[in-house]
């Protein structure tokens, strides 16, 4: 069995029915959790030893408003791509935001520190706000800027 297909197992029995999808595709594992699940999802991956997540490599935000492979339901999403140095295996965890007109979802600034700096960008770029972030404001355009660029 390979890391990836025990990454895999660890998964759907850690976190069973709190995963919406599972796919494993050219040695990528992609998890999608509900907005509700998220930030204990990303807790339990950080610290539950089977998983062992203790780096947040990047967190960006999406737009799914125009992309080809999805029809229907919520426009924003956050891709979060975690590393484990311990299982030597990596992860990407995605999460929709429910409210198009108004997305919220949690911080992950207290988990992992640097996600501060990706929230910001995500914030400023997209519009995805974040609940429970200690400085939630503009980090690449100006602070006079009116709506988001992306």
């Amino acid at each position: 069995m390979t890391k990836i297909e025990r990454l895999r197992d660890a998964l759907q029995e850690g976190l069973g029915d709190r995963i919406v999808s599972l796919v494993v595709d050219r040695a990528e594992v992609t998890i999608e959790v509900t907005a509700r699940d998220y930030a204990e999802v990303a807790r339990i991956l950080r610290d539950d030893p089977r998983y062992g997540f203790e780096q947040l490599i990047d967190l960006t935000g999406v737009d799914y408003s125009t992309h080809s492979r999805r029809q229907e339901g919520p426009r924003f999403a956050l891709a979060v791509h975690l590393l484990s140095i311990a299982n030597n295996v990596r992860l990407r965890l995605r999460v929709f935001a429910p409210d198009d007109a108004f997305p919220v979802l949690p911080s992950l600034v207290g988990l992992w520190r640097n996600a501060n700096w990706y929230e910001r960008e995500a914030y400023d770029l997209f519009g995805i706000l974040f609940d429970g972030h200690p400085d939630l404001r503009r980090i690449l355009t100006d602070y006079g800027f009116i709506g988001h660029p992306f």
